[in-house]
């Protein structure tokens, strides 16, 4: 299976294969994707889509959890045994929470719950292939989102510029988090990486770090722009392009209005 090369002087259109057994869906993605500068390709099952990518090279994968055949989680856990850093975003509906954590522990990129709006896909789309790409940052190297200032080494965080007292496992959280910026990591990875494999069902207990973290790094912890919750699933900590999407929504006239897909099978 080949993964698409960077490209270096011309910029190409990412090459975006939707693996949905709905033709509906698929037709409702393909003219709104493609005016937005994406090449679409489409397979209706699993099998279909391995034998695709065995063919051909494409940029990212969208992928259906709930399809007949050999299934979503399935397809997914076949192409992450053929390449490891091909993106690769699942479709999923309300309620599957199981399947999404299922779905990050395989090796998932990200989700995207139906219904979605086409310009949050986009930047979804966007967002993944761009942190795919970017070189892996040594552990140790200082981590610089909006406001938040992490220095590893250090073990100091500031924000604007002064410095935040954190306890050795809120720091820990934070840089586990922060090192995944517009990653969703999910409880059972994030107790694991802080506290050790023994207490990766303590959810409760991380969820009191989280709020305090929130109070002392969030202007308003109870509507937070940085340190995320994708809810029964785990946390996500912003990364600069969220932020920045962030404020222009909050800007007259800067909300998604694009078409949902949601009824699009109905």
């Amino acid at each position: 299976m080949r993964q698409a090369q960077t490209t270096t002087q011309v910029q190409t259109a990412l090459r975006v294969l939707i693996v949905d057994d709905e033709p509906a869906i698929r037709r409702a993605l393909r003219p709104p994707l493609t005016e937005m500068g994406l090449e679409v390709f489409e397979a209706s099952r699993g099998e279909i889509a391995l034998d695709m990518l065995r063919a051909e090279s494409f940029d990212v994968v969208l992928l259906d959890v709930n399809m007949p055949g050999i299934g979503g989680l399935e397809t997914l856990r076949r192409i992450r045994a053929a390449s490891a850093r091909l993106p690769v975003l699942m479709l999923t509906v309300r309620d599957t929470e199981d399947e999404k954590v299922q779905a990050l522990e395989l090796g998932a990129d990200d989700y995207i719950t139906k219904p979605f709006g086409v310009r949050e896909l986009v930047a979804r789309i966007r967002a993944t292939v761009r942190r795919v790409r970017q070189p892996q940052r040594p552990e140790d190297s200082l981590i610089e989102i909006g406001e938040i200032r992490l220095d590893p080494p250090r073990r100091l965080i500031t924000r604007r510029g002064q410095p935040i007292h954190l306890t050795r496992k809120e720091f820990d959280i934070l840089h586990c988090l922060m090192s995944r910026a517009g990653r969703v990591v999910t409880y059972a990875r994030l107790l694991t990486a802080v506290w050790g494999a023994e207490c990766r069902e303590e959810i409760e207990y991380l969820r009191t770090f989280v709020r305090q973290l929130r109070k002392k790094i969030e202007d308003d912890p109870a509507n937070p722009v940085y340190l995320l919750t994708d809810i029964y699933v785990g946390y996500r900590f912003a990364d600069q392009q969220m932020l920045d999407e962030t404020q222009t929504i909050h800007e007259p006239g800067g909300a998604d209005n694009a078409v949902s897909v949601a009824s699009a099978a109905n």
